[in-house]
């Protein structure tokens, strides 16, 4: 596996197939992206987000160079504080250990500039499996803000976590 930049006009196709439903939509993205998932609308926050704060769009890509997990990198610009956001994998690729080599990959590529002091994502607490899986990766949780998220009538806490050097 290896990390590369996003090439929309292969891989939005493939990303937008993994999200099959409006709750695990917005339990990938907490709204930020239209449902369903729609590529002008995703390229326009990528696109704004990348302005706003320097994310970088990563897809995890198989050795064929097939997407199979996608994520956003922000290196914190002087903070010295990355983030993590919008990581997913193929639901087929699930329990494979792929999203523990993404996130090794991103990590170690985040870690390599010697500025970077830590690096955190925020999970929802209702999403136990993804939660497990960045503790997994080295990520413990900070903070837990209760239910700031709302999905339909439930909701949904929100888990900071970080990783360190």
């Amino acid at each position: 596996m290896k990390l590369r930049a996003l090439h929309p006009d292969t891989d939005f196709d493939r990303i937008r197939s993994w999200i099959t439903n409006e709750r695990d939509h917005a339990m990938w993205c907490a709204g930020r992206f239209r449902y369903p998932l729609d590529r002008d609308n995703f390229l326009t926050v990528l696109s704004e987000t990348a302005q706003r704060t320097g994310d970088i769009p990563f897809v995890a890509a198989a050795d064929d160079n097939q997407a199979i997990g996608f994520l956003c990198y922000s290196p914190g610009r002087d903070s010295g504080k990355g983030k993590l956001k919008f990581v997913i994998v193929d639901p087929a690729c699930r329990g494979k250990g792929v999203a523990q080599e993404m996130l090794r990959l991103v990590l170690s590529r985040a870690f390599a500039d010697p500025d970077t002091k830590c690096v955190s994502l925020i999970v929802f607490s209702e999403n136990p499996r993804a939660k497990r899986c960045y503790e997994k990766a080295g990520f413990t949780e900070q903070k837990t803000d209760a239910a700031p998220f709302m999905y339909g009538e439930e909701s949904w806490n929100r888990c900071s976590m970080v990783t360190e050097r």
